[in-house]
């Protein structure tokens, strides 16, 4: 996947938006800062708002809008006028991101016999209480490398679908 043009960056909540940017600070990822819309994640998930917010500024080249979510269902709907212009590649985390958490603590295979979700597993389980706040994920992970690592692991044992992306495709080849 090679990134021609801007990127825009929507996270769905803040543990994404949290991992996003320890992998921008850290160069892990195919994009960069300086590629990206407003050098930052972009908070907006309605397709409407970001047309009006973003896309009327006239921009040039293609841009790609990468959307970091758990859910396959939410909608993302621009007008036809930028239909040429946007891609739009919905990036899934399902069943949520805090498997990263559950895989850091090698904690997969109790995790999978509990049947909770991941983030009541993390809260109920780990007692990490705040699993899915900016400042947890952001000190959780402060070493990228365990970060990277559990990416890798999520990967291998996620159930993406054909044609779907997850976290472990923006990682520059080198990482993966």
């Amino acid at each position: 996947m090679s990134i021609d043009g801007y990127v825009a960056c929507i996270c769905e909540g803040a543990a994404e938006k949290a991992i996003i940017n320890l992998l921008l600070d850290n160069d892990k990822l195919i994009f960069n800062r300086k590629q990206m819309i407003d050098r930052q994640v972009i908070p907006c998930r309605d397709g409407k708002s970001f047309e009006v917010r973003y896309l009327r500024k006239g921009f040039e080249q293609k841009i790609t809008v990468y959307r970091i979510l758990d859910s396959r269902r939410e909608k993302f709907k621009l007008s036809k006028a930028y239909a040429e212009k946007i891609e739009i590649v919905n990036v899934i985390t399902a069943p949520e991101i805090e498997m990263l958490v559950i895989f850091n603590e090698d904690k997969y295979e109790e995790f999978k016999k509990s049947r909770l979700k991941p983030s009541l597993y993390c809260r109920n389980s780990m007692r990490y209480k705040d699993v899915k706040s900016y400042s947890f994920i952001e000190e959780y992970f402060k070493d990228i490398n365990k970060l990277v690592l559990c990416i890798k692991q999520y990967k291998s044992k996620a159930a993406v679908r054909n044609g779907e992306f997850s976290l472990y495709d923006l990682l520059k080849p080198e990482f993966q």
